[in-house]
């Protein structure tokens, strides 16, 4: 079920009635129920399979805080995580690379398997691995209670496409049953509003179609018409997984949880460290913190400091897809990174923004802008074909003065983002305090409801789904 389809909604308001009709001791377990009733309605028995990972790595939790060899149960967690990962996502990625080399030394033709990925288990797989690995750290207790461990891995509305969760982050709230309260109510109702409007109006309605027109024929347009769709789907991906962040959070604060910040304006960072700081938040972390700084950081000199960087980058793109584009693409940011850390001097990244910050908002933006082709192109003939339009070798003429105007319109909210998350809370407790503010809240969040039904027919899925 889709955040934006009328099955989720009529889902959500049952299981929200139900939950908060319950006694507080009852609903962790209501809960756990209709997430993996939520999970199973995609495919049945992908259930056995989110079953199973929790069932073994929650054995080799409790294993692992009994145990005088903890590391041991460290190391099964994860062989079991990554290698149910790696079985399901990267099996035909290895058998399509090594088949030229078994066609060429042996006459080996293996046949590529074909297996449907289930959905979130990149998701859910770091998230399982970071709770064993702060586990063994000493940094988050084990969960005692099998079932608040289970609910801990599969809540379902971050379940399919993060943000990926710390123990200390949810762990806690689920053990004090949650906290509803007026405040995070409105609160989770705007951020609903907010992710529908990201979602069904501006990510599917008004770039989708101008992207995939372009995608789908890359060299035969002008330049303007490549550089373009490259800038729509920068805004087309962004609002996309932004939009199911926001709806995600606001669905969990109406249940009482509070789940952490995945965005800042990526699009305002002025450099690449800054966009990684501010992208995908919970996803950068988990790569500084489990995977950049146990390989040692930039604490072992200059030279091992760019390797870990782009050892980093490059494993981050293969956790985005079983495909080489993604791996270039990480190993693109890779090089962005270790080439901001060579030659740029240190910028405090809570620094206020000024008029000097636009030229390296600009060149950051579209430097993040071309590594996307990486990204959204379905082969590398593909995104070198669509490279060469960029660069002006199609034939065609033209510009798209609307789709300009659409995406000048983005950036326009993108900025506009900034200003409403430092100040939307004083705004809302301000208006709830006259006379009116209450009504005029219910008129937007109407008037954003309506909005988003009336382009229901442009939902698509969520980009961030097929990781």
């Amino acid at each position: 079920m889709l955040f934006n389809s009328f099955q989720f909604a009529v889902f959500f308001l049952a299981v929200l009635a139900v939950y908060r009709a319950l006694p507080a001791r009852s609903r962790p377990g209501f809960l756990l129920a209709a997430s993996l009733v939520f999970y199973g309605l995609w495919i049945p028995a992908y259930l056995l399979l989110l079953g199973f990972d929790i069932l073994a790595n929650y054995a080799l939790l409790r294993w692992m805080v009994r145990s005088a060899r903890p590391r041991v149960a460290l190391a099964a967690s994860a062989v079991v995580t990554l290698g149910l990962l790696a079985g399901f996502k990267y099996a035909a990625l290895l058998v399509e690379t090594v088949a030229p080399l078994l066609r060429a030394g042996l006459g080996l033709d293996p046949p590529v398997p074909e297996v449907f990925l289930p959905l979130g288990i990149s998701f859910f797989s770091f998230q399982i691995l970071g709770l064993t690995i702060d586990v063994y750290r000493q940094e988050t207790e084990a969960p005692e209670s099998l079932a608040r461990y289970a609910l801990f891995v599969c809540f379902f509305p971050q379940l399919i496409a993060g943000p990926i969760l710390r123990g200390r982050q949810l762990l806690p709230q689920l053990a004090r049953g949650g906290e509803r309260t007026p405040e995070r109510s409105q609160r989770g109702l705007w951020l609903i509003g907010s992710g529908l409007v990201k979602k069904v109006v501006l990510a599917d309605f008004l770039l989708a179609g101008f992207v995939d027109s372009v995608f789908g024929a890359p060299g035969a347009g002008s330049a303007a018409y490549h550089w373009v769709a490259a800038w729509s789907f920068a805004f087309q991906i962004y609002f996309d997984f932004s939009g199911y962040t926001d709806m995600a959070r606001g669905l969990a604060l109406l249940l009482g949880y509070e789940l952490p910040v995945n965005f800042l304006e990526p699009y305002l960072s002025r450099d690449p460290s800054e966009f990684w700081r501010r992208w995908h938040v919970t996803l950068s972390r988990w790569l500084r913190d489990y995977l950049y700084i146990p390989l040692g950081g930039n604490r072992r000199g200059g030279a091992r400091t760019h390797v870990n960087l782009l050892a980093t980058m490059l494993l981050g793109g293969l956790w985005h897809g079983a495909a080489w584009n993604f791996v270039i693409w990480g190993g693109l940011h890779g090089l962005l990174l270790m080439g901001h850390r060579a030659f740029s001097s240190r910028r405090d990244p809570d620094r206020p923004f000024a008029w000097r910050d636009a030229p390296g908002i600009l060149l950051t933006f579209n430097v993040v802008t071309v590594a996307w082709v990486f990204f959204r192109a379905p082969t590398f003939a593909d995104a070198s074909l669509y490279l060469q339009g960029m660069a002006g070798f199609g034939a065609a003429e033209g510009w798209p003065v609307w789709q300009t105007f659409v995406v000048l319109a983005c950036a326009s909210l993108h900025v506009a983002e900034r200003w409403l998350r430092t100040n939307a809370s004083p705004l809302r407790a301000r208006a709830a305090g006259t006379t009116w503010g209450g009504v005029a809240q219910a008129a937007g969040l109407g008037a954003i409801v309506g909005l988003a039904v009336g382009v229901a027919g442009a939902g698509n899925e969520f980009i961030y789904f097929q990781f």
